[in-house]
């Protein structure tokens, strides 16, 4: 019997979609200087994927600085006006990532993006990217807790009317992989900045280059067959 697809696709933004990690990369090490440092490789690393407030927890402690809530709100607007500043400087598709969102439209296949990344400069990239593509999205600043928390992909399958084990979430990151995961969703890893481990509810791919409704299928019914 030819696998089914999944009820729905859920698709991570940065580092999955769009090369906006290193944009990110750029806007935190000028935030770390604004505030009389430099960030270090080991707390990078630790971001990909984060949400705004963990992502302050970890550079205040990546400065030695104390935490302050204040402060830190203060740094948030800072780093996110930093980065749309250079998300309208233009992204970068990762490879196949355009048309494998193309060839899965076309399929009727109900997708969501889901996203730590604030609404504000969510906007911005979907610009880029292409509203047209997404039934609905979930940004970091809608849900209680972001990734790595499951509430974001939650809320995506909530919006969608679709079980959330029925779903497949497209993610790069390991913050992101622990949210589908915990979540209740099958998951496409396709790392991009940094290494995701093997897992039995996720299938590891190099890119999106040549991903097909059919392989979804397959990779859908593979890990559903463990789980």
């Amino acid at each position: 019997m030819r696998p089914e697809l999944p009820a729905a696709v859920l698709w991570d933004m940065d580092g999955t979609l769009v090369d906006s990690e290193k944009v990110w990369t750029i806007s935190l090490q000028d935030t770390a200087r604004k505030l009389g440092g430099e960030l270090s490789a080991a707390a990078r690393e630790a971001m990909v994927g984060s949400n705004m407030a963990r992502t302050m927890d970890l550079l205040f402690a990546d400065l030695g600085l104390p935490p302050d809530p204040d402060h830190q709100a203060e740094t948030a607007a800072y780093l996110s006006a930093r980065t749309a500043e250079l998300f309208a400087e233009g992204l970068v598709w990762r490879p196949g990532a355009h048309a494998a969102l193309t060839e899965l439209r076309a399929t009727g296949l109900p997708m969501a993006l889901v996203t730590n990344t604030e609404r504000d400069l969510t906007e911005s990239a979907l610009d880029v990217i292409g509203r047209h593509f997404f039934d609905v999205t979930v940004c970091g600043d809608e849900v209680p807790r972001g990734k790595p928390d499951p509430d974001p992909y939650l809320r995506a399958a909530e919006l969608l009317g679709v079980p959330i084990e029925e779903c497949l979430a497209v993610e790069d990151s390991p913050t992101g992989t622990r949210a589908a995961e915990s979540a209740g969703a099958a998951v496409l890893v396709v790392p991009c900045e940094t290494t995701v481990e093997p897992g039995p509810a996720r299938v590891l791919r190099d890119s999106l280059h040549g991903l097909t409704p059919d392989e979804v299928r397959i990779v859908y019914d593979r890990v559903a067959a463990v789980r």
